[in-house]
């Protein structure tokens, strides 16, 4: 069924002049815009009906009334803020504090509160237009960041509306973004969980966004799904592309040809360097100079016999930081050409100005090193396009390790672009390397780039999306009532081979003050063994508890155990069988002592040890000065543990170390790779139990139960384990 797509950004993807007292728009160029086309002309085509754009025009809300639209392939929908605020929203918020910031240059960035609070006006402004067009099965593609609250706002007005949010920047490190009031820190962060997908370009920025939120609004996540009231919202990578045979197939155009050979006429037998970037002070371009001047200084030969062709696309020319950087490049070019170059030749071709396609494409196609040295770079599309276009295979690029596109690109000649003499050295590898090295290299990129084109990423993300907006419809409280309660114990009657998996504590007992004293009560022990003794009933204790302790209660029935949240597996009376590497456990004596430091200032609270796992329990404490204390221990846990392979739960009363890799949903994939079950009853009370209920979950043959009354994964909701207790009786009697 086809929907309709509302994609929503600070900007219309129109450019718009009046000529003659006659407005004329035409399609802006830009990596948002090319790629949002490549899928709708694709994919997109297919899944969506309608496409409607919202967005600030550039004009007046009077003028936008004679622009003629009707050849447009998108509905437009215009935006208009009030002037003074959308200007301090975009060139204040936006591009004062968010920008330099997430590109890690705090010193430039500027705290101004009525920034935010204009930044937070403008959004409530998209929030309000979108609203009085937004219906029933309608799908929200939000980008950037300056729109960072706007999911959170559409949230609270539409609770089942289906978001994306798309960041194509980078996000910070936690020590950066902390540095940012707390206030507006919340209010950004929570605004993003609004969405139902979060994407970023790389891996390390859902990392460092992960970290953040973990430390912001201590809510719990499992590395790609967070728990956000009662939604989970997906956090993943989708590193954004380009249209990879608009590229290629321009190499063979007859436009470009053209100007391939005027080009190569101009370089001649000279060597050449290109390089386009936007005006910006995060590009590195300054840095590139100094590094291009320091090549030829070490490399004299090169005088005379190289041209640096260096495009600057103008951009935020207005703002303070902007043409101060440009002022600076600007003298350092003239000083470099007069200082070495002569009436013949000149070490550097400058321009500034836009570049059309063809002479973009010519350049990428006739230069000998593609030269990209951002200092901080959400991904670079300009490194992808230059690598689309090399359909001769030839050409070099090299490229900042500071760039998204460096986690994908491994083939270019990376480098750390604050190191002017490694750029001058790469240079000169580049320049040198053999036609059998180039091959090599770019069909490696280039098939990289092929194959997760710009389309590929779009469908990617959106395939997420409507993963995760399955997965929330899993995740809601729906008590386990009368009716499906007889659809159960109907399919436990009809089945052949049938599995239990069981929490202990919170699930088949209340939670005692004292661990220790939850032993079973006899009526417990009696059902279990009444359970386990139906001919193919296969039925497991998966409880967080140490081996010693499941064994002294339940050993002696002929059940499955399994301790400390899958490290340890006992089968039906055997031997213990460690799943946990036993050298993993160096990291023990440090975290303990951390954790002794809580118990001291948190009475009545203790540490349990386990073979591979600590605990420390807090259920006893004063519950006002536990949960401040369990907060700060979090914390310093997350905090130090984060290079190292540990998980850190925070679960009911109690948080936990474990080694990585070990878990209850991966305990219970274990059990099912080994034998197939027609019938499985999965229950438990805590978050550690989502694991096994997420594994699960695509399961035909599988009931899973949350104890209490939180949305969990599970298909169902008891009160109580008392509750638990009854409906395995009912099918020990039915």
């Amino acid at each position: 069924m086809q929907k309709r797509l509302l994609i929503v950004s600070n900007r219309l993807p129109l450019t718009i002049e009046k000529k003659e007292n006659e407005y004329q728009s035409r399609q802006s160029s830009g990596g948002l815009i090319s790629a949002v086309e490549a899928y709708l002309n694709g994919d997109g085509k297919e899944v969506f009906s309608e496409r409607i754009w919202a967005g600030v025009p550039g004009v007046a809300e009077q003028e936008w009334d004679k622009i003629d639209l009707t050849q447009s392939d998108y509905h437009y929908l215009p935006v208009f803020p009030n002037e003074e605020e959308y200007e301090q929203y975009y060139n204040g918020f936006s591009n004062s504090l968010l920008w330099p910031l997430f590109h890690y240059f705090p010193s430039f960035a500027d705290y101004d509160p009525s920034f935010f609070e204009a930044y937070i006006n403008v959004n409530k402004t998209f929030c309000r237009e979108l609203s009085s067009e937004i219906r029933a099965g309608d799908v929200i593609w939000i980008h950037d960041y300056h729109l960072l609250p706007l999911a959170g706002m559409l949230r609270e007005k539409f609770p089942d509306l289906t978001i994306g949010l798309f960041l194509h920047i980078p996000f910070p490190s936690y020590e950066l973004f902390r540095v940012i009031p707390k206030r507006w820190q919340k209010a950004m962060l929570e605004g993003m969980l609004g969405a139902d997908l979060i994407g970023f370009h790389t891996s390390e920025y859902v990392a460092h966004f992960l970290k953040t939120v973990d430390m912001t609004l201590k809510t719990a996540h499992d590395d790609q799904y967070i728990q956000w009231g009662n939604r989970q919202v997906q956090v993943d990578a989708f590193p954004i592309s380009i249209n990879f045979d608009l590229f290629n197939d321009a190499f063979d155009h007859p436009g470009v040809g053209s100007l391939r050979q005027k080009y190569q006429q101009m370089k001649d037998r000279k060597k050449m360097i290109f390089s386009v970037d936007r005006l910006d002070y995060t590009k590195g371009i300054y840095n590139r100079l100094i590094a291009y001047e320091r090549f030829l200084q070490q490399y004299p030969e090169y005088k005379g016999n190289i041209v640096f062709v260096l495009v600057i696309v103008p951009s935020r020319d207005t703002i303070t930081k902007y043409s101060e950087k440009k002022k600076l490049i600007d003298e350092y070019i003239g000083n470099l050409n007069s200082s070495m170059g002569n009436i013949s030749w000149q070490p550097v071709i400058y321009q500034y100005d836009h570049l059309d396609f063809n002479e973009l494409v010519a350049l990428y196609a006739t230069c000998d090193v593609a030269l990209i040295t951002p200092l901080r770079d959400g991904m670079n599309l300009v490194s992808k396009e230059f690598i689309a276009t090399r359909k001769d295979e030839k050409g070099v690029l090299i490229l900042s390790e500071m760039a998204g596109a460096a986690a994908e690109l491994k083939d270019a000649l990376l480098i750390n672009p604050n190191d002017a003499d490694e750029i001058a050295e790469m240079i000169a590898i580049g320049l040198g390397m053999s036609e059998d090295e180039q091959r090599t290299r770019m069909q490696s990129m280039r098939h990289l780039v092929q194959k997760y084109d710009v389309n590929t990423w779009a469908v990617d993300f959106f395939g997420q999306l409507d993963q995760v907006k399955a997965l929330q419809l899993k995740f809601e409280v729906k008590f386990l009532d009368n009716f499906a309660r007889a659809v159960m114990l109907g399919d436990y009657g009809s089945s052949y081979r049938r599995l239990f998996l069981l929490d202990y504590d919170g699930t088949l007992v209340n939670f005692s003050k004292d661990p220790s004293k939850a032993s079973p009560p006899l009526e417990l022990l009696q059902l279990l063994e009444r359970l386990s003794d139906v001919p193919n009933n296969d039925v497991y204790i998966v409880s967080g508890r140490d081996s010693g302790t499941l064994g002294k209660w339940l050993g002696h029935l002929p059940i499955g155990l399994i301790a400390e949240h899958g490290a340890k597996t006992r089968m039906n009376g055997g031997k213990w069988m460690n799943e946990a590497l036993s050298e993993s456990v160096s990291w023990k004596e440090k975290i303990e002592k951390i954790m002794e430091h809580y118990v001291f200032r948190s009475p009545n609270s203790f540490i349990e040890k386990k073979d591979f796992s600590l605990a420390w329990h807090y259920r006893n404490a004063d519950p006002f000065l536990a949960n401040r204390r369990a907060k700060d221990l979090h914390e310093e846990l997350v905090e130090y543990t984060l290079q190292m392979p540990l998980d850190v739960l925070n679960g009911h009363k109690v948080i936990e170390v474990r080694n990585k890799g070990i878990n209850k949903g991966l305990a219970t994939a274990r059990i099912l790779d080994a034998t197939e079950y027609d019938f499985i009853l999965c229950a438990g009370d805590d978050q550690t139990d989502e694991d096994m209920f997420k594994v699960l979950a695509r399961n035909q043959a599988a009931y899973t139960v949350k104890v209490g009354h939180q949305p969990s994964f599970a298909e169902y909701n008891l009160y109580t384990p008392f509750l638990v207790s009854s409906l395995l009786e009912s099918i020990c009697d039915g």
